[in-house]
Protein backbone atom coordinates (compact mmCIF):
# COMPACT_ATOMS: atom_id res chain seq x y z
CA UNK A 1 0.00 0.00 0.00
CA UNK A 2 1.30 3.37 -0.46
CA UNK A 3 2.15 5.50 2.48
CA UNK A 4 -0.43 8.56 2.93
CA UNK A 5 0.55 9.17 6.56
CA UNK A 6 2.40 12.63 6.02
CA UNK A 7 -0.53 13.63 3.85
CA UNK A 8 -2.82 16.09 4.88
CA UNK A 9 -6.41 15.43 6.21
CA UNK A 10 -9.28 16.85 3.97
CA UNK A 11 -12.61 16.73 2.61
CA UNK A 12 -12.79 14.33 -0.51
CA UNK A 13 -15.64 13.37 -2.51
CA UNK A 14 -16.18 11.24 -5.80
CA UNK A 15 -18.97 10.86 -8.10
CA UNK A 16 -18.30 7.77 -10.87
CA UNK A 17 -20.98 6.53 -13.36
CA UNK A 18 -22.17 3.28 -15.05
CA UNK A 19 -24.44 2.87 -17.64
CA UNK A 20 -27.33 -0.48 -17.89
CA UNK A 21 -28.38 -0.67 -21.84
CA UNK A 22 -31.36 -2.87 -21.79
CA UNK A 23 -34.37 -2.44 -24.25
CA UNK A 24 -36.90 0.15 -23.31
CA UNK A 25 -39.82 -1.66 -22.09
CA UNK A 26 -37.47 -2.91 -19.34
CA UNK A 27 -36.18 0.38 -18.34
CA UNK A 28 -39.75 1.48 -18.21
CA UNK A 29 -40.16 -1.83 -15.74
CA UNK A 30 -37.30 -0.92 -13.92
CA UNK A 31 -38.61 2.80 -13.38
CA UNK A 32 -42.50 1.15 -12.32
CA UNK A 33 -40.98 -1.63 -9.71
CA UNK A 34 -42.74 -4.34 -11.90
CA UNK A 35 -39.92 -6.55 -12.86
CA UNK A 36 -40.19 -10.26 -11.48
CA UNK A 37 -37.62 -10.40 -8.65
CA UNK A 38 -39.44 -6.96 -7.91
CA UNK A 39 -37.53 -3.07 -6.99
CA UNK A 40 -34.41 -3.40 -8.66
CA UNK A 41 -33.79 0.18 -8.63
CA UNK A 42 -33.72 -0.15 -4.24
CA UNK A 43 -32.15 -3.67 -4.53
CA UNK A 44 -29.01 -1.76 -6.78
CA UNK A 45 -29.10 1.10 -4.23
CA UNK A 46 -28.66 -1.15 -1.53
CA UNK A 47 -26.04 -3.12 -3.24
CA UNK A 48 -24.24 0.05 -4.45
CA UNK A 49 -23.92 1.36 -1.02
CA UNK A 50 -22.98 -1.66 0.69
CA UNK A 51 -20.38 -2.36 -1.66
CA UNK A 52 -18.64 1.49 -1.19
CA UNK A 53 -18.40 0.28 2.42
CA UNK A 54 -16.15 -2.79 1.11
CA UNK A 55 -14.46 -1.62 -1.41
CA UNK A 56 -10.62 -2.36 0.32
CA UNK A 57 -11.91 -6.02 0.79
CA UNK A 58 -12.23 -5.94 -2.73
CA UNK A 59 -9.66 -3.92 -4.29
CA UNK A 60 -6.34 -4.98 -3.26
CA UNK A 61 -4.25 -2.46 -1.67
CA UNK A 62 -7.13 -0.07 -1.23
CA UNK A 63 -6.82 1.78 1.85
CA UNK A 64 -9.61 1.57 4.14
CA UNK A 65 -11.84 4.78 4.80
CA UNK A 66 -14.22 6.29 7.47
CA UNK A 67 -16.90 6.92 4.51
CA UNK A 68 -19.27 9.96 5.96
CA UNK A 69 -21.59 9.53 2.82
CA UNK A 70 -22.69 7.21 0.16
CA UNK A 71 -25.21 7.39 -2.62
CA UNK A 72 -26.56 5.85 -5.20
CA UNK A 73 -28.72 7.33 -7.66
CA UNK A 74 -30.74 6.49 -11.11
CA UNK A 75 -31.48 8.28 -14.46
CA UNK A 76 -33.62 5.73 -16.41
CA UNK A 77 -34.15 6.60 -19.98
CA UNK A 78 -37.15 4.30 -21.53
CA UNK A 79 -36.62 6.01 -24.71
CA UNK A 80 -32.64 5.46 -25.26
CA UNK A 81 -33.34 2.33 -23.29
CA UNK A 82 -30.66 2.83 -20.88
CA UNK A 83 -30.05 3.55 -17.16
CA UNK A 84 -27.63 5.80 -15.96
CA UNK A 85 -26.15 4.86 -12.46
CA UNK A 86 -24.30 7.73 -10.10
CA UNK A 87 -22.66 6.74 -7.39
CA UNK A 88 -21.11 9.61 -4.74
CA UNK A 89 -19.00 9.00 -1.73
CA UNK A 90 -17.81 11.27 0.80
CA UNK A 91 -15.49 11.17 3.76
CA UNK A 92 -12.60 13.32 5.28
CA UNK A 93 -9.16 11.63 4.82
CA UNK A 94 -5.65 11.23 3.56
CA UNK A 95 -6.76 9.60 0.55
CA UNK A 96 -9.54 10.20 -1.94
CA UNK A 97 -12.73 8.34 -2.80
CA UNK A 98 -12.63 7.85 -6.69
CA UNK A 99 -12.31 3.30 -5.90
CA UNK A 100 -15.64 3.42 -3.49
CA UNK A 101 -17.32 5.86 -6.02
CA UNK A 102 -16.90 3.71 -9.15
CA UNK A 103 -17.26 -0.19 -6.74
CA UNK A 104 -20.62 1.57 -6.05
CA UNK A 105 -22.05 2.45 -9.33
CA UNK A 106 -20.33 -1.38 -10.58
CA UNK A 107 -21.94 -3.12 -8.23
CA UNK A 108 -25.55 -1.73 -8.50
CA UNK A 109 -24.89 -2.06 -11.97
CA UNK A 110 -24.41 -5.40 -11.47
CA UNK A 111 -27.48 -5.61 -9.22
CA UNK A 112 -29.78 -3.96 -11.84
CA UNK A 113 -27.99 -6.38 -14.50
CA UNK A 114 -29.27 -9.41 -11.95
CA UNK A 115 -32.45 -7.96 -11.55
CA UNK A 116 -33.29 -8.12 -15.28
CA UNK A 117 -31.60 -10.67 -16.44
CA UNK A 118 -35.11 -13.17 -16.86
CA UNK A 119 -36.66 -10.13 -18.80
CA UNK A 120 -33.42 -9.18 -20.83
CA UNK A 121 -30.30 -11.63 -20.97
CA UNK A 122 -28.85 -9.03 -23.75
CA UNK A 123 -28.45 -6.19 -21.02
CA UNK A 124 -25.20 -4.91 -21.11
CA UNK A 125 -22.84 -2.36 -18.60
CA UNK A 126 -20.92 -0.17 -19.41
CA UNK A 127 -19.15 3.63 -19.39
CA UNK A 128 -17.99 3.05 -15.71
CA UNK A 129 -16.20 6.03 -15.32
CA UNK A 130 -14.98 8.73 -12.62
CA UNK A 131 -17.28 11.99 -13.21
CA UNK A 132 -15.64 14.14 -10.52
CA UNK A 133 -13.72 14.63 -7.50
CA UNK A 134 -12.95 17.57 -4.91
CA UNK A 135 -10.14 17.55 -2.52
CA UNK A 136 -6.87 16.30 -1.69
CA UNK A 137 -3.49 17.62 -3.47
CA UNK A 138 -4.45 17.45 -6.98
CA UNK A 139 -7.81 19.42 -5.88
CA UNK A 140 -11.14 19.40 -7.57
CA UNK A 141 -12.25 18.19 -11.32
CA UNK A 142 -14.86 17.04 -13.26
CA UNK A 143 -14.75 15.31 -16.73
CA UNK A 144 -18.43 15.85 -17.30
CA UNK A 145 -21.03 18.54 -16.34
CA UNK A 146 -22.17 17.48 -12.95
CA UNK A 147 -25.28 14.93 -13.43
CA UNK A 148 -28.55 16.49 -12.26
CA UNK A 149 -29.16 13.72 -10.04
CA UNK A 150 -25.85 13.97 -8.27
CA UNK A 151 -26.24 18.09 -8.13
CA UNK A 152 -29.15 17.03 -5.63
CA UNK A 153 -26.89 15.62 -2.84
CA UNK A 154 -23.72 17.86 -4.50
CA UNK A 155 -24.01 21.48 -5.09
CA UNK A 156 -21.41 21.94 -8.45
CA UNK A 157 -17.93 22.66 -7.92
CA UNK A 158 -15.63 24.31 -10.15
CA UNK A 159 -13.39 22.58 -12.28
CA UNK A 160 -9.83 23.52 -12.98
CA UNK A 161 -7.77 23.04 -16.10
Amino acid sequence: MVDVSAKPETSREATAEAVLATRPDVVAMLAEGTLPKGDALAVARIAGIMAAKKTPELIPLCHPLPLAKATVDFEPDAAAGTVRILATVKTRGVTGVEMEALTAATVAALALYDMTKAVDKHAEIGSVRVLAKTGGKSGDWSVAPVPLAAAEHNPPKETTA
